[in-house]
């Protein structure tokens, strides 16, 4: 029995040969694809993309993608453009022979959370131009990334990174309105997460800044560091410009935002007014410093504590903080200093900055007729800041004046500086000062006065010629003037000086250090005194009108004989003319008394004897020619007695002081408290 064939199903054979057709077709073409795959072909997407979000033309050469857990995205000649309003640029914006940026994309699929573990740039190139004119390159007006944040809307969440990495990196930086121009290269170290190490940045510079020559040196935590509040970060910097070298050390907190910070500075250079460039801050002139102490920023506030060093041969130390978010940044300092000289601190009244001088200087400083400081007051400076110095000195240590202390309180507000006290102690006696300077037309408008209240003068005189001079000084001295100097406020100043020196001193001692050793001399010489001749009184009264100082009292007795003073010293062409005439004050033979004239400049006048003085003179000689004895005749002086001059000089200055103060018992010694 045979059996019947079996018949086979052909229907789903058939059916399943087209789709595996199709998906041998799709095999291949994935295979075709994977074999003449380039991921150029994305580079117009990625350029246009960039370019609209950078607001600037940005290329590409080629693109490379390497796929896994972690896609890396790698991008070769990187070149932005220079933005509108830059074209004449001749560098582009930025460059890099390789960008480079790893995508965690298991994070991203599995929590929706963009992390990027690493950031390369391989030869950074970046030029960074701001004009006079407007902005920069790097901050022009249409570089605004996306539309502007609604009120109320979720913060922008930034992507987490890894690692920032930067390999021969350079840049040059050109800012006209700092005058500046400078070229770094930057690099990065790699992190060592086993020692807690997450790489640093390593900067130097050279170049210019404010004019000047600068080099810098600077290392830095991570760059992401910079972003990350949990972490403090470091910062090692040795600027050098011009002249002067600062060097900080410490770390910020939170720098993205500036939350605070702990640094070490640190500079030294010879004169603190060229920091002004580096700090907006007008200092005067001063001599070499060198000033070390911490540096903070804690509740909006720019703080340098612990200042600790030296203004020249004076030490200094004190605190320092300043605001800089108000309109115009406000300075506080409160500052001492145990010994401190004089010299020292004669920028901040228009003292010239000492040091070694040009011929030409030397030659200009001689021809300059000025005894006064006349440096101008820096108005736009002092605009620049408001302030608030508080200074003491608790030893003053000078060659000419010997004081005792220095206090001062000094206020800076919108230009007006305000000298609320200004203080030296005399031994048991006080220098005092009050000056109020308003901006005006022509430079201040100045209100002055100065109060001399009970100064012991031995404790001046034997320090500086070591003689016993005594006597004690009292009395005022006021201005009003308008002017941009010491120098011009006296010349155009309006005021007077009333002095009075009582109970006696060497006038020996005394007029030399008063006038100057050469003029000094030249008087005592001219007035005939003997050495060592003690003074009883000396009253001086003298108005000051538009810059003249003229005499309504000038008093000198001693001893022997009394000298009365008259004439005019010429603030305006620095000029005296001025008249000494000496009495004796009882009988007294081989004496030449008379006028004599003081005339000239300030700087160098010339002393002689007056008409009464040359005849005298002529006449003794004559009639020592017909019979010598007879030649003492013109020298013979029968006193004008002692009599009351010195208590009617004090009288009439305290009935109608120079200086609209009377001095009343100040020249008296001050009465010990129990």
């Amino acid at each position: 029995m045979s059996k019947a064939p079996s018949s086979r199903p052909t229907g789903p054979r058939r059916g399943l040969r087209p789709w595996l057709i199709g998906l041998g077709s799709l095999v291949a073409l994935i295979v075709v694809l994977i074999l003449v795959w380039s991921w150029d072909w994305f580079i117009p997407l990625v350029d246009s993309r960039a370019s609209a979000a950078l607001h600037r033309r940005t290329t590409i050469a080629h693109l490379h993608v390497r796929l896994g857990r972690i896609v890396t995205v790698t991008a070769d000649d990187l070149t932005i453009d220079q933005p509108a309003g830059f074209e004449d640029e001749k560098q582009p914006f930025a460059t890099a022979r390789h960008a480079t940026v790893a995508i965690d994309a298991w994070d991203w699929l599995r929590h929706g959370t963009l992390s990027l573990p690493l950031i390369a740039l391989d030869g950074p190139r970046a030029d960074i131009v701001r004009r006079k004119d407007g902005p920069g390159n790097a901050t022009t007006s249409n570089t605004t990334m996306g539309p502007p944040a609604q009120p109320g809307a979720p913060a922008t969440k930034w992507p987490t990174i890894g690692e920032l990495r930067i390999t021969d990196g350079a840049l040059r930086v050109a800012d006209a309105p700092l005058r500046a121009e400078m070229a770094a290269t930057l690099h990065t170290t790699p992190p060592n997460p086993a020692e807690g190490d997450r790489g640093r940045i390593v900067v130097d510079a050279t170049g210019r800044y404010a004019a000047q020559p600068m080099t810098l040196h600077a290392v830095g935590g991570a760059l992401l560091g910079l972003m990350d509040p949990a972490h403090p970060y470091p910062l090692d910097v040795t600027v050098r410009n011009g002249p002067t070298t600062a060097a900080l050390a410490g770390t910020i907190d939170d720098p993205f935002h500036f939350a605070g910070a702990r640094l070490t500075l640190h500079f030294n250079g010879p004169d603190m007014s060229l920091l002004y460039p580096l700090t907006g801050i007008p200092i005067p002139v001063t001599p070499a410093y060198d000033l070390t102490g911490r540096l903070d920023y804690s509740r909006r506030m720019i703080r340098f504590t612990d200042l600790r060093g030296r203004l020249g041969s004076s030490d200094i130390g004190g605190a320092i903080s300043v605001d800089p978010h108000q309109a115009v940044p406000f300075v506080d300092a409160t500052l001492h200093s145990h010994r401190v000289d004089l010299v020292d601190l004669g920028g901040f009244i228009g003292a010239r900055r000492k040091g070694a001088k040009t011929p030409a200087e030397q030659a200009a400083e001689a021809k300059d007729p000025n005894v006064l400081p006349d440096t101008p007051i820096n108005i736009p400076k002092l605009r620049a800041i408001n302030a608030h110095l508080v200074y003491h000195g608790d030893h003053i240590e000078n060659r000419r004046v010997p004081l005792d202390n220095i206090g001062a309180d000094i206020r800076i507000d919108s230009g007006t500086i305000d000298v609320r006290r200004l203080n030296f102690a005399v031994g048991n006696g006080t220098l005092a000062s009050v000056v109020t300077l308003t901006p005006a037309a022509g430079g201040f408008a100045a209100r002055a006065r100065l109060d001399f209240a009970h100064i012991d003068l031995s404790r001046i005189m034997q320090a500086t010629t070591g003689t016993g001079a005594r006597g004690i000084i009292g009395g005022h001295a006021t201005l009003a003037a308008t002017g941009n100097s010491l120098a011009s406020l006296l010349a155009h100043g309006t005021g007077g000086l009333t002095l009075v020196l009582d109970q006696g001193g060497d006038l020996s001692a005394l007029l030399p250090d008063m006038l100057g050793l050469r003029l000094g001399n030249a008087v005592l010489s001219a007035l005939g005194l003997p050495q060592k001749t003690d003074v009883q009184c000396f009253i001086a009264d003298l108005p000051l009108n538009e810059g003249i100082v003229q005499t309504r009292t000038l008093l000198l007795q001693t001893g022997s004989t009394r000298t009365l003073g008259s004439g005019t010293i010429d603030l305006r062409r620095n000029a005296i003319d001025y008249a000494l005439t000496t009495r004796s004050l009882h009988f007294t033979v081989a004496s030449l008394p008379g006028a004599f004239h003081i005339t000239g400049p300030l700087k160098d006048p010339t002393v002689l004897p007056g008409a009464e003085v040359i005849g005298r003179a002529a006449a003794a000689a004559g009639l020592g020619v017909v019979m010598p004895p007879l030649a003492l005749l013109p020298t013979i002086q029968f006193g004008v007695g002692e009599g009351s001059v010195c208590a009617r000089a004090v009288q009439e200055a305290n009935a109608n002081p120079a200086a609209g103060i009377a001095p009343g018992a100040l020249s008296h010694p001050r009465k010990r408290r129990r």
